[in-house]
């Protein structure tokens, strides 16, 4: 199984951003936390930041033919990004969204995710073990088979 981790806009920073909320861990560091959570899964993992908005969707529309899932910190785009959320809903593979930080504890406009609807589940606040916590849970979701709803029916 190939997953593809998307971290998000200013995720390149953690470890010198916020620590105090973000932790002090770098984004090698995570990486190489969620390499070896992988590792023991019996996952490949890809993992790939990007700061805009276009490459998010163009990472998440080519994931569809090489990953069976993604696993995605979409960062601030979380609360207002509903072209992520569309590009989410048009893969038709399973997404599961991680944010580092309990975001339901923080800022108002925080606490409200347009992304999450158009993903399998989410995970937050539980620092570098959500990336593995959504690994875990892709690993135990059967494969999306277009067409499979209406077997049987």
């Amino acid at each position: 199984m190939r997953v593809l981790v998307v971290h998000g806009p200013n995720l390149n920073l953690l470890g010198e951003r916020q620590p105090e909320v973000y932790g002090t861990q770098t984004l090698a560091e995570l990486d190489a936390a969620i390499a070896d959570g992988a590792r023991e899964l019996g996952i490949e993992v890809v993992c790939a930041q990007y700061n805009s908005e276009g490459r998010i969707i163009d990472a998440l529309h080519a994931a569809r033919n090489d990953y069976a899932g993604v696993v995605i910190n979409p960062g601030a785009y979380t609360h207002y990004s509903y072209a992520i959320a569309d590009a989410i809903a048009a893969i038709g593979i399973p997404v599961v969204e991680v944010h580092l930080s309990n975001v339901a504890a923080r800022e108002a406009f925080r606490r409200v995710s347009v992304t999450a609807a158009a993903c399998r589940g989410s995970v937050s606040g539980l620092g570098a073990h959500g990336y593995i916590l959504a690994l875990q849970a892709l690993s135990e979701i059967p494969p999306y088979i277009p067409g499979a709803e209406d077997i049987g029916s």
